[in-house]
């Protein structure tokens, strides 16, 4: 495969960006996603799988659980760094 899980992560990561506080991905929806960019032949489940667990390990996204569970990018907390 051509495509590495780092390359991918970060095309998850702008995915998610780019979609912030309109659209919760779930694991299955930035699989299917990654899979259309890339192609089957570059990409497959288990290198989405691999990706997502570099986003969440690394903490550049969370699981949240809102009657399901979706991946998304830390939501900065009210008091956190304020002025």
């Amino acid at each position: 495969m051509a495509v590495t899980a780092e390359q991918v992560a970060d095309a998850m990561y702008d995915l998610i960006k780019e979609y912030m506080g309109k659209k919760k991905f779930k694991a299955a929806d930035l699989t299917k996603a990654m899979i259309e960019k890339f192609g089957e032949d570059q990409c497959d489940k288990a290198l989405c799988k691999q990706a997502i667990r570099l986003l969440v390990d690394s903490g550049r996204c969370v699981y949240t659980y809102f009657g399901g569970s979706y991946i998304e990018i830390p939501h900065a907390e009210g008091a956190a760094g304020g002025a």
